[in-house]
């Protein structure tokens, strides 16, 4: 029933948000110079509606394994790094808006997967700048390696 409720809260305190961000004259200009598909970018910081009738209990996936993320190109694990980082920082608004109306995190086994994936994306990638026979290209990954 707490589930229930949060989810209920989350969603009507986001669209709120988004209401408000649909009146301001900043984000009505930007989105008639865009053309296409109007959407607004606070919805990316809130979970997609879920009906509240659903019976299933949403299963979320595992955190990514050194093994599988040393498979990957260098362009793949920064475009994998950035996904992310966007769900950690999606996890941890709805977390802390939950948290401000005195409700429970629905799932909040969901952010050490995510931080333990983005460290261990940054343990193959200090991999690769180390055994990189180059000195200036391996500094140079370091550098950016240390700046995610």
């Amino acid at each position: 029933m707490i589930g229930n409720a949060a989810m209920f809260l989350s969603r009507t305190l986001g669209r709120t948000l988004f209401a408000a961000a649909a009146r301001s004259k900043h984000y009505a200009t930007t989105a008639a110079a865009g053309g296409g598909e109007v959407r607004n970018p606070l919805q990316e910081f809130f979970e997609a509606d879920r009906s509240p009738d659903d019976d299933k209990p949403v299963v979320y996936g595992r955190s990514w394994k050194a093994c599988e993320l040393r498979l990957k190109s260098w362009d793949d694990l920064h475009k994998l790094w950035y996904v992310l980082l966007k769900e950690k920082n999606m996890l941890m608004t709805q977390r802390q808006m939950l948290n401000a109306q005195n409700l429970r995190f629905p799932n909040p086994e969901r952010i050490p997967k995510v931080r333990k994936s983005m460290c261990r994306i940054k343990h193959v990638l200090t991999e690769r700048a180390i055994e990189e026979p180059d000195p200036r290209r391996s500094a140079e990954m370091k550098r950016m390696i240390n700046a995610l």
